[in-house]
């Protein structure tokens, strides 16, 4: 998001006013704010001006920097583990711009609330897809008058305390085509010359770099590449060179500095270095290619 921004609005000005006391939906929040600034606090403070029955759930406020793909992931990895209903999720790089500010019903009846810049599409489709989509630029609920830099507050939390309020979605804002909607596009992998192709999608705080693929693309299956539990792989990343890995369960099963390759929470693959970074041992960032083949 860009630079200074103005003080919330008094709870009576357009849009901010409390709701009458109604069973409230759970809302989870999802940004790229950090906790550094006032940006999160704030837009709790507008979620609980409007709704303050609602329970705010914070997944996370420390997806990297404009990086749309990484919160998609962490969205789309952290609902299965939350209830039904409002999901606010920001990480905006074109606020301002011509991108839509979007709120949109799925199949199995949760609401979310953010920009339409793909950060809501991998959650929304493992959501049963999307039925119903509004446009909330507009909308009658947002704070007035609005920023050109915190959306956040003046447009997408009024919009999901409102609708965890029990208000419907019909009202905040103007209908609009589900197909119009942006959606991320992730690589797929692929076999060449006895390897296996993958790539870095997410690289999380510890260093640890999940890929693309699932273990049966190591043990099972006609493209699988035969590798067990406890087997020795060879990772090679670019100029970073040839690396020997022990395909592992866990962290513990290896040695301090040790490399492995494991199955990780969300039933992916990922590599690791046991409590090390194997982001850095390997020099991998999202988006790079990783070869994997029997040592």
């Amino acid at each position: 998001m860009g630079g200074g921004i103005r003080g919330a609005r008094a709870s009576g000005s357009s849009g901010g006013g409390r709701l009458p006391p109604v069973p409230a939906r759970v809302i989870t929040f999802l940004t790229d704010y950090g906790l550094d600034d006032d940006f999160a606090g704030v837009c709790h403070g507008v979620i609980a001006t409007i709704c303050p029955e609602a329970r705010v759930i914070d997944i996370t406020h420390g997806v990297p920097r404009h990086d749309v793909r990484a919160g998609a992931l962490i969205l789309r990895s952290a609902i299965r583990y939350t209830p039904v209903g409002v999901h606010l999720a920001i990480v905006d790089p074109d606020v301002g711009a011509r991108r839509r500010a979007v709120a949109l019903r799925t199949g199995d009846d949760r609401l979310f609330v953010g920009p339409d810049n793909g950060l809501l599409s991998l959650a929304a489709t493992d959501a049963g897809g999307v039925i119903e989509v509004v446009d909330i630029a507009g909308s009658p609920w947002r704070l007035e008058p609005v920023s050109a830099t915190f959306h956040g507050r003046d447009i997408f939390a009024p919009v999901a305390a409102r609708l965890a309020a029990g208000e419907p979605l019909g009202s905040a804002g103007d209908p609009s085509d589900p197909d119009g909607l942006v959606t991320l596009e992730l690589p797929l992998p692929r076999h060449e010359d006895g390897s296996l192709i993958a790539h870095a999608i997410y690289v999380d705080r510890f260093g640890n770099v999940r890929l693309n693929v699932g273990h049966d693309q190591l043990i099972g299956g006609e493209a699988a590449l035969g590798v067990g539990l406890g087997d020795v792989v060879e990772l090679e990343a670019g100029a970073h060179g040839r690396h020997r890995a022990h395909y592992a369960r866990t962290f513990a099963d290896m040695a301090t500095g040790e490399l492995l390759l494991y199955e990780d929470a969300d039933g992916t693959l990922a590599v690791a270095v046991s409590r090390g970074s194997a982001a850095a041992r390997l020099g991998l960032a999202a988006g790079d290619e990783l070869w994997i083949r029997p040592a």
